[in-house]
């Protein structure tokens, strides 16, 4: 399991950002130069969601960093019972205060959905996309920070709230159409580019190849050789049950060859 968890953080840490700068929705990326390459020596709650598993990678990434210090995670922000949100992280970065949202996705693009670049990136089930996140970010979770009720938590840590400075660690798996052309994806990090997504009926074109379902706490990892490769008669049959509850996959493809694709196939 640990050997399994570190590859997930590899897999993290080996995640670029998904812009650079302050170039999206002018939502600044936390800037902090890590060469780090550590492992992960912690534990997990076994059934920990993608989201939450990625919280805590960055956390432990961030406490290796001399430049940093943290002052809280996962920061509840509650009027009397009630939960107004939750604030991923507040820390010191040489020594300047920070409130960090953290987020890790997985995105396709379908030029089919709205008019500019950014709208075009979607979840792999159509039930979400950057643009709804970016908003829920702008509108939702960075005000967090001005609300009257977040004001004890920031005495507490003798913190003025008008120095704190509001970033994002937003990283990002993305995927392309099968044989598409090139796109221009600005202001997006190309860099970020995992792999491409197919429907079912292209499949037939990789007959000839190996296939893998990686659970998704393994949507992280790099492709792995050895894996538990299935024939592509084998694979058919599992996509199909998959594919019939709405649901679309990852998988990694291994060609004849050796090469090894990273690929959503889609069910709408």
């Amino acid at each position: 399991m640990n050997s399994n968890l570190n590859l997930q953080y590899q897999g993290y840490l080996k995640t670029p950002n998904l812009w650079n700068g302050h170039l999206v929705y002018n939502l600044q990326q936390l800037e902090c130069i890590s060469e780090i390459n550590s492992s992960f020596n912690e534990t997990l709650p076994k059934n920990i969601r993608l989201g939450k598993r990625v919280e805590q990678f960055v956390f432990h990434e961030l406490k290796q960093l001399p430049q940093i210090s943290i002052l809280a995670e996962n920061l509840q922000i509650q009027q009397e019972k009630r939960t107004l949100g939750e604030m991923d992280m507040l820390l010191l970065m040489d020594n300047k205060p920070i409130h960090l949202e953290i987020i890790y996705k997985f995105y396709v693009y379908d030029d089919t959905v709205g008019t500019t670049q950014l709208d075009h990136w979607i979840g792999p089930n159509r039930k979400d996309s950057l643009v709804e996140k970016l908003n829920k970010l702008k509108n939702k979770q960075l005000p967090l920070l001005y609300l009257p009720e977040t004001l004890t938590y920031l005495q507490k840590h003798n913190l003025e709230i008008e120095k704190i400075e509001q970033n994002v660690l937003f990283k990002a798996q993305l995927f392309v159409p099968y044989n598409i052309k090139t796109i221009d994806f600005k202001p997006i990090n190309p860099a970020c580019i995992a792999g491409f997504y197919l429907k079912k009926e292209t499949l037939i074109a990789f007959d000839n190849c190996k296939f893998y379902i990686p659970s998704k706490a393994n949507w992280l990892l790099e492709t792995q050789v050895q894996s538990n490769w299935m024939t592509y008669d084998t694979f058919l049959i599992k996509v199909h049950l998959i594919l019939e509850k709405q649901t679309s996959p990852l998988v990694w493809i291994k060609h004849p060859n050796g090469e090894i694709n990273k690929c959503f196939i889609v069910w709408w």
